[in-house]
């Protein structure tokens, strides 16, 4: 009898923002969303024009990944969408590491070219409780890469 394999959690990973050679530029997130890639095919008549169809690959599309975090002392996010205005310098390299239970990396996802497509700051409320300010950012990225951590 083999011993099953159990799956990883979903609450244990690790997000981190670098631009070209610079250090990792955020903090902790706590939802990570929206990591699907997809790619399409196109239908091609072969044979001369017969019932037979061809799939040919298409366009590969990579979704829009949102990150959310509770709001911080810190003004990064508003900086990196102020350079991200009509300048390619702003695009980051964003990679999610899944970690397994002793914290070893087990698998990344890498997104290139990363710019925030939209940012959503927290609902505010002037009754009290002990709700945190979450923020949200939805980054959009021209490619994406899953692999084995290293």
């Amino acid at each position: 009898m083999t011993n099953p394999v159990a799956p990883f959690s979903v609450f244990n990973y690790l997000v981190t923002l670098t631009s070209s050679g610079g250090p990792p530029a955020f903090g902790g997130f706590f939802v990570v969303s929206g990591l699907p890639a997809v790619a399409s095919v196109a239908n091609f008549r072969g044979n001369g024009g017969g019932l037979s169809v061809i799939k040919i690959p298409g366009i590969h599309t990579v979704n829009d990944v949102t990150l959310k975090r509770g709001i911080v002392n810190s003004s990064e996010f508003g900086a990196w969408i102020a350079a991200a205005r009509g300048t390619a310098s702003a695009r980051r390299t964003a990679v999610i590491t899944l970690r397994d239970e002793t914290g070893q990396p087990t698998l990344t996802w890498k997104l290139r070219s990363a710019v925030p497509l939209k940012y959503t700051g927290p609902t505010l409320a002037g009754r009290g409780g002990g709700d945190v300010a979450i923020e949200e950012l939805t980054l959009t990225a021209e490619d994406i890469e899953l692999s084995p951590a290293k």
